[in-house]
């Protein structure tokens, strides 16, 4: 039988000097006994999965509200792919693909209803009262707001985990780092690659689901170096009279191309600036994970074009500022009257403070139950 202590000792002897090991975790806030069975990132991984904030990732926005079709991708389905691409890399690298899991599955538990418009609502609402960022916020979920265990609050994930969630980073985050989580210190190598596979993520399963939306086309695309270029490559190796079937390809292509050029880039990285401990990682003056040149340049060819071409689309724009909207007005609404908060919510109140709970309520909504109770509170004929 392979048990946690195996495990430990597998990792001691199979992953890289620079990984980070289970048997050197500095533990959780809350002391709990070892599992016999699981490593104490197994046991994170397991207890994201199961916990709500996960669950309702299915019915949150990731461009795309949920009404509008099956076929898109929801922060749920982002999460697994992103989980996906970045287990492929710390495999290959020899990293540990159990915290590189369990940080990808928790990366965007803090996210709002209707994706970034949602956040930017909350952002605005909050001025004053403690702000709103949603790395910040999904620390939030797991120490406090997730309710399972009768000794303490949260989740109680090791304390590299958490430190993972805040310091994620997108072109969309500007989290303040608490000092208990060393600011100075660059994240686990594990946790930088969190980082790209969501990157990559998020621009090819955009361009999907742009391109199946109608949104954008494949000859508009052809001004984007990368996705012509890749796509060139996949006419010549294929002869293929679908064009659905040449678009999917492509994508593929591309993921394969950008995962591939990630792993060889870091790889030559770790060697040439020497990269030997888990301290060697943090202490770098920068992070280690990266792109080739060559390929950085083309990826922010690639998302200026989608930024331009999708995300300023006026069917998006229009649903973002309709979705903004729906949460500014439900929080207006519940801080006139917090007695329309349902009963748990209220005795937060006097926990968290108004502004906080209120704000803790809406975030944790999908967009399904957010434009729920926008119509019961607002629709006159609506049961509430």
């Amino acid at each position: 039988m392979l048990t946690r202590k195996e495990i430990e000792l597998r990792e001691e002897r199979e992953l890289a000097s620079y990984a980070m090991k289970s048997k050197d975790s500095r533990g959780r806030k809350y002391p709990e006994p070892e599992h016999e069975y699981r490593s104490v990132y197994q046991r994170d991984r397991d207890r994201i999965i199961h916990s709500t904030a996960f669950r309702r990732l299915e019915y949150k926005t990731q461009v795309f509200v949920n009404h509008e079709g099956d076929y898109y991708r929801t922060r749920l389905t982002h999460t697994m792919e992103v989980s996906q691409i970045a287990r492929s890399i710390a495999r290959v690298l020899n990293l540990n693909e159990d915290i590189a899991e369990a940080i990808s599955l928790a990366h965007d538990l803090g996210h709002t209803p209707f994706g970034h418009s949602g956040e930017d609502a909350l952002k605005k609402l909050m001025e004053g009262h403690g702000g709103f960022e949603h790395n910040l916020h999904g620390l939030r979920v797991v120490d406090i707001l997730e309710r399972k265990y009768p000794d303490f609050p949260g989740l109680n994930l090791s304390w590299e985990l958490k430190e993972s969630i805040i310091k994620h980073k997108s072109p969309y985050d500007s989290t303040s780092i608490a000092t208990e989580y060393h600011a100075n210190e660059q994240p686990l190598l594990e946790a930088q690659i969190v980082d790209k596979a969501d990157s990559i993520a998020y621009d090819n399963h955009d361009l999907d689901d742009s391109l199946k939306a109608g949104i954008i086309t494949d000859d508009d695309l052809q001004v984007v170096d990368l996705w012509r270029e890749t796509q060139k490559r996949v006419k010549h190796k294929y002869t293929i009279n679908d064009r659905d079937i040449v678009i999917a390809q492509t994508i593929k292509t591309i993921i394969d191309l950008e995962v591939t050029d990630l792993i060889e880039n870091t790889m030559s990285r770790i060697r040439q600036e020497g990269i030997k401990t888990v301290l060697d990682v943090r202490q770098y003056p920068g992070l280690i994970v990266s792109f080739s040149p060559i390929l950085s340049k083309q990826k922010r060819n690639l998302q200026e074009f989608l930024f331009k071409n999708v995300y300023q689309h006026y069917r998006v724009v229009r649903m973002a500022d309709k979705a903004k909207r729906f949460l500014e007005e439900l929080f207006i609404a519940f801080i006139k009257n917090p007695k329309q908060l349902p009963i748990e919510y209220q005795k937060w109140v006097e926990e968290a403070g108004l502004y906080q709970a209120v704000c803790d309520y809406i975030a944790g909504m999908t967009d399904r139950f957010a434009q729920d109770e926008y119509k019961k509170l607002f629709y006159p004929y609506e049961r509430v």
